[in-house]
Parts: C-alpha cells; structure tokens; sequence
C-alpha cells in the first residue's frame, strides 16, 4: 500500500480519501457495550453517558480529512476517579477506548476503528493548582490553551504554546503539540513537567510523581515524555501539570515581504544563526499571502512573507529588530509594516492562524490536506525551494505556511476528491515531499502526530528496533491493546 493510500484508507471505496460521507452505525462490540451501558451510568449518571447519533458521530471525527468512526457510546466523565471508574469496566469488557478533547486535530486520532467508548472530558475543565511564584499551572484535560490564558490574564504570566486551534492543553499534550511560538518557547514536549494519566486498566499514574513539580529531575526514566506524543494510545491524561513565563514587558509584529522564497527562508535562517531570540517567524508564500489577503480583507504585498514578532524589554527589543532589519535587507526584503498595539497584532496573527480556512476558500466544495514535515534549519531553504517547484509542476494548488524558525512547514493542499487524476497526483506529491524531508534528516510530522495518516512513515523514519521498543512499550501498558487502537503503530 503507498503511504498517502495507508495513510488515507480509512475512506471511501471509491477514492483514496477524503470525507465524511456517512459514519458507520455500531461496531461489533455494540452489543457488549449496550450491557455496560447500565454500569456507566452509575458512575456517570444519566446525562453523562449518550449513544445518541449525533453525539457518536460529533466524537468519531476530528478536522482531518480521515473518514468519521463513530464510537459506540460517548461517555463524559466529571473527575480522575470517574475516568478511573469507567475504564475499570472498559477493561473489564475488552472496550476499546478513545480520549476526546475539542476534536481540532489534524491525523485522525480520534477515530473509533473498532468501536467502543469515547471518553469526552469536556466536564473536567478546571484549573486546580497555580503557582504564581514557580511558573508553573495543573489543569484538567478540558482547559483549552486560550481558557487557560484567560484565567491567567490578571497574573503577569501566560502559556505560550499556540497551535492556532484553541485545542485542549492535555490534547496538546497527548499529539505533542506546538505552533507559533514554539522558535523561543518551545513546544508542549518541553513545558509539561507532571501528567496525570489513567492506564488501561484503571490505574492511576503520575508521571513525574504525585504531585511533583521541580523545574528539572534526574530521576529515573521521563515517563512524562513517554505520554507527551502517544496521542492516547498509552493512557487517558487527567492532570497536566505546565511550566508558564512571564508576559513580556513589550510585544511588536511585523511583516515583511521577499522576492523570492529563497531570500525569505535564507533571512530565517540567518537571524537564528544570528542569535535574534525571535518569538516568532512564519513564512507564508504567494499563494499562501494572497490567499490571506482576500480571506481577511488585508493588502500585504503577493510575494513570499515572513510574519515576525519580537517579546521583550524596550530596549533589548531596539537590538532584536535592528539586527533582524540588516538580515532582511540583505537579503531583498522591504521595509516592515509595523503592528505594534494589541488590536492590530491581533489582525495580523489571525490571519496567519486562519491559513486553513483562507486556502479553502481558494477553491469553494473542495477539500484540504495538511503536509506537516520538519528538517534541520540549515536544510529548509532547500526543501521549501524544491516543494514549490514540485507543487507548480504538477499544477496542485497547495499554499505553503510554516513556523520557519524550527523547520516545520505545511502545504496546505486543496483539491477536487472527484478528480481522481488530481488525487493521484496529490497522492504522489505528498509521498515525495515526506522521502524529501526524511532524506534531509527530518520527519514525516513536527507537530500534528502520527495518527492514522503516517503510520508507514513512522516506520520509515525510526526504523525497526525503535518500532520493536514502541510495540513493547503498548503492549506492557495496554496488553489487550484496547487504548485508543489501531493509531500510531
């Protein structure tokens, strides 16, 4: 099977992807479940257990292009020893189980292939213990990323990762998530220092230690990196424990446009080597800008552009953009359009995180893939570079976005799914662009995890030992293989 075929096949019969058309009614195991449901609902009561229709299919999807599997029941738990509870008697049953959170990712991870039991845990949406004076927050897995920085708006402090959806902070968590800021912040790998976590069984672990939160440890082996990117597949999170800074004393956003991607990326790459601690640098190409422009009424110039913003005191930002303006120049850029108050930084990185919905409207009725490969900042000159060209040879309308300043980058393809001579030549594009990236020392996704879709590239790119380890590792913590099955390996 090809990789954008296996990555896709869970489809309709007639095209290698794409769509929703109608989700399965039950699974196998509905019968099974339709006997626990009873014994759920002890634990839930009434309104926190629904097989309703629509409830199922609302949970079986998330925003990829991977096809609606309905669970066979959703349940929504209000607390860690609910959750606890509710698995016991999924084990107990061999049910598969599926954490949900706001349902914004991008790999299908969400699916239940066999059937089974969502776990929804939109009701656990506190924020229990922050500590102001160690920068540090635990939050329940229904706290979203901008609920969180809105709790904290009168604190000084702020939670930087910024996936652009405002997705659930332990859902970052589980697909390793990061975004726009992650260039100087870092990503959700780096800034969760504890997880609360129910294993298969109804254990509960706390990775790092019951309530543990020191800024580093060297003690024994990091199970809290172990959950952080198993996209559900290990255990359910409960608890995150999270690092926070400082809101910085100022911010200001610029743009600034190329005359040709080559001079863009090379500007990336040498205001990193320059040692700028940028917070943030997007690339959007001309179709990408263009796109923008019209989606959200702007006017920057239809070249290739870099977005940038730089956090820091008044004067140590004077240096920041000085160096960064010689660099530009250098290098062919215009002069920056400056937005410096909150509103109009506000416009501008909107924009850039409404990318999705602008390259839809490209082409109205037809449908969007991701890429999402990363390399080594010395090679993203070259891959961008080469990806354009392939993009425009093969006439597949596929604006590209990416957070530069780490190498990760997205061609946001749009296509007709019934053209079958254009999926096929998106299937091919999509198959190049991942050899080329894992070709340049890179890998197949840098922040939207393995899901369904990259499977086969996961092999690929880590190899068969370090598939054997992964496989041990599942089958140690979830022997009956009932965690969110059939993703990542």
């Amino acid at each position: 099977m090809t990789l954008f075929r296996q990555a896709l096949r869970f489809t309709s019969p007639r095209l290698p992807f794409i769509i929703c058309r109608g989700c399965r009614t039950y699974s196998a195991q509905a019968g099974a479940v339709e006997r626990v449901i009873p014994a759920f609902r002890s634990v839930s009561g009434d309104e926190g257990v629904s097989v309703g229709s629509a409830v199922r299919e609302q949970h079986g999807r998330d925003e990829s292009v991977h096809r609606c599997h309905p669970p066979d029941v959703v349940v929504f738990p209000r607390s860690v020893e609910e959750v606890s509870a509710l698995v016991k008697i999924c084990h107990h049953h061999q049910l598969p189980m599926i954490p949900f959170g706001t349902g914004t990712g991008l790999e299908g991870g969400v699916g239940a292939l066999k059937g089974g039991v969502c776990f929804s845990l939109r009701k656990m949406d506190q924020v229990l213990d922050l500590h102001q004076e160690d920068f540090d927050v635990t939050v329940e897995p229904g706290v979203t990323r901008k609920g969180l920085n809105s709790y904290l708006r009168d604190t000084g402090l702020w939670f930087p990762v910024d996936p652009g959806a405002d997705a659930s902070l332990c859902g970052m968590a589980a697909t390793s998530a990061s975004g726009t800021n992650a260039v100087r912040y870092g990503t959700m790998r780096e800034n969760v220092m504890n997880l609360e976590v129910v294993l298969a069984d109804g254990a509960v672990l706390h990775t790092a230690g019951k309530g543990r939160r020191p800024r580093k440890t060297s003690a024994g082996y990091n199970l809290t990196n172990l959950f952080v990117g198993s996209e559900g597949t290990l255990g359910i999170i409960t608890k995150a424990t999270l690092r926070l800074f400082g809101v910085p004393e100022s911010m200001v956003s610029a743009v600034c446009s190329f005359p040709s991607i080559q001079s863009a990326v090379d500007s990336t790459v040498q205001i990193l080597q320059a040692g700028v601690p940028i917070a943030r640098i997007e690339f959007l190409d001309d179709v990408m800008i263009n796109a923008c422009n019209r989606f959200n009424n702007l006017s920057y110039a239809v070249t290739p552009t870099l977005f940038l913003e730089f956090h820091g005191s008044s004067k140590s930002m004077e240096e920041q953009v000085s160096i960064t303006e010689e660099i530009t120049r250098d290098n062919g850029g215009s002069d920056f359009a400056w937005a410096e108050d909150e509103e109009t930084r506000g416009r501008l990185w909107k924009a850039r995180h409404d990318a999705w919905y602008a390259a839809l409207a490209l082409r109205p009725g037809c449908k969007a893939y991701s890429t999402d490969v990363c390399v080594p900042i010395s090679r993203l000159p070259q891959i961008i570079v080469e990806t354009k060209e392939d993009l425009i040879r093969n006439d597949i309308t596929g604006p590209i976005a990416g957070h530069v300043g780490d190498g990760n980058f997205h061609c946001l393809i749009v296509l007709d799914p019934n053209d079958p001579d254009e999926v096929q030549r998106v299937h091919s594009f999509t198959e190049r662009l991942a050899r080329r990236a894992l070709a340049m020392d890179g890998t197949c996704t840098g922040e939207h995890g393995i899901g369904l879709g990259k499977r086969a590239l996961l092999c690929e790119e880590v190899g068969p030992s370090a598939i054997e380890v992964m496989q041990g590792l599942k089958a140690t913590l979830d022997p009956k293989n009932l965690m969110n099955p059939g993703k990542v390996l």
